[in-house]
């Protein structure tokens, strides 16, 4: 009650990290209440925290002791498996390595521990409250067309693929692509060279020889809470909005234009994954396996109009295009938590 009573004295500040091959994005809200009185979006010429961008989130961080800095995970190791039972979960992916939790207790969506141990590592100066996963965001994103549709659906990031199959709120199938499968694992981490101009010591942080794995990834408040989100209001457009499937070509049609031939490539290499990744689970036993017609993309990263035609002139699919800002989503999500 008296934390509530000092909570109203203080502005709030979200302050949620995207992060990309070779920058990452910082979205910062500041809240009076429920009410936005201030947004700010700063990108930075590095996919790891350096002085710079470090620099940026404390400013913030310091106008109130009422912060939250989210963070979209990164792991390469993450996914979503369709069932909450732990007996059969084992089937998709191993507990023993990973954290997971159950969504609407219908599904489970994972993420390895060391890699939310690297996070740890890296934002421990700053302090890290939430990690949030992909598939949760698509889940809301679509979540209109999740409980009312046989899909697929897939969330475009830069390095990364989120695709899963659900059938009226089911999941069926589900998988995390990595565009680039053979980069260098080290390349998540900060570099000598960004380390030197740091005004802070990392090293202050979290010490992984020191790490303690259930207490450390007890901190991240988001894998302990997150699957309570179905309860709340929906926080993207789709759950007020009822729009047929005509808008989604129409708004695609309008915003989509062909590039040039690096984004030529990197929708011929999103293709290739979501056709493997569809056949597996036309293949795989373990999956309940329907016939796919239609995909619904949330696109974060601009994609061009060759790969909806693609996935229809290759695949017979039909493809419906929505864009979506994940540094807003992530902000989304981080204030659902606190209700």
């Amino acid at each position: 009650m008296l934390s509530k009573l000092f909570e109203g004295l203080y502005l709030k500040i979200f302050v949620n990290i995207i992060i990309y091959r070779s920058k990452s994005v910082v979205y910062v809200e500041v809240c009076n209440k429920d009410k936005v009185l201030e947004s700010i979006e700063e990108s930075f010429d590095s996919a790891s925290l350096n002085a710079k961008m470090y620099k940026f989130i404390k400013s913030y961080k310091d106008e109130s002791p009422f912060h939250y800095i989210s963070i979209l995970d990164t792991s390469v190791s993450q996914g979503a498996a369709p069932t909450c039972k732990s007996k059969e979960t084992s089937l998709f992916f191993d507990s023993g390595t990973s954290k997971q939790l159950c969504y609407a207790d219908r599904w489970t969506y994972y993420t390895s521990n060391p890699d939310l141990h690297l996070l740890q590592k890296e934002y421990g100066s700053l302090g890290l409250d939430f990690v949030f996963s992909p598939f949760v965001i698509l889940a809301k994103f679509f979540k209109d067309k999740i409980n009312t549709h046989m899909s697929m659906y897939i969330l475009i990031e830069d390095s990364f693929l989120s695709l899963t199959v659900f059938d009226h709120s089911e999941l069926l199938f589900a998988e995390h692509l990595d565009m680039d499968p053979n980069k260098d694992s080290d390349d998540l981490l900060m570099d000598d060279g960004s380390m030197q101009n740091l005004e802070f010591e990392l090293e202050s942080s979290v010490n992984l020889d020191d790490i303690d794995v259930e207490d450390d990834i007890g901190e991240l408040d988001d894998f302990g809470d997150i699957e309570d989100l179905d309860d709340f209001e929906d926080i993207d457009e789709f759950s007020e909005i009822k729009e047929e499937e005509e808008d989604f070509i129409e708004e695609e049609d309008e915003e989509y234009q062909t590039k040039d031939s690096e984004g030529f490539n990197e929708d011929y290499k999103r293709f290739l994954l979501i056709k493997n990744s569809l056949n597996h689970f036309y293949k795989d036993d373990k999956y309940k396996s329907q016939f796919v017609e239609s995909v619904y993309i949330a696109d974060g990263v601009g994609i061009s109009s060759d790969l909806k035609r693609y996935l229809e002139e290759e695949m017979f699919l039909s493809v419906f295009v929505r864009r979506i800002d994940l540094s807003v989503e992530v902000c989304e999500l981080a204030k659902a938590e606190l209700k």
